[in-house]
């Protein structure tokens, strides 16, 4: 068993990006306070903390033909899970940054990824592999 990883991220308005999560992402939601709250993020511990005067800088780095969000975050799923989340995303009318897609097609390192952000315009990007060997092949 792999152990969970921890994130904290700043967020400007805390009410929103909770709905987000537990709503649309369906993660769980564990303790809080009025400027934080934990979540169960697919078994890792992702914190937001509210900070008003947060100002992110959005950059980008190009990869396999696709500008990457850069910083972002996210979880490797299952292929099926992969797939269930892009469709229940796409049925939340989810504005992709990427789109759904097979990255790096026939090559080593194959995979399901998609990019999207949260309202604070936070990037995730969720993949998956067919084979988790793939994972850190090189």
């Amino acid at each position: 068993m792999i152990q969970p990883f921890h994130i904290a991220i700043p967020v400007q308005n805390l009410e929103p990006c909770r709905t987000f999560y537990r709503d649309i992402l369906n993660c769980s939601e564990g303790r809080s306070t009025e400027n934080w709250v934990d979540f169960n993020f697919f078994g890792h511990q992702l914190v937001l903390h509210q900070k008003e005067d947060f100002k992110p800088q959005r950059i980008s780095n190009p990869v396999d033909g696709f500008d990457v969000p850069v910083p972002h975050f996210g979880v490797v799923l299952t292929w099926e899970d992969w797939h269930t989340l892009a469709e229940r995303l796409k049925v939340a009318n989810t504005k992709f940054e990427i789109e759904p897609c097979i990255r790096f097609k026939g090559k080593v390192g194959e995979q399901a990824t998609m990019f999207f952000k949260d309202p604070e315009n936070n990037a995730l990007e969720f993949k998956a592999f067919q084979d988790i060997g793939q994972l850190f092949a090189k």
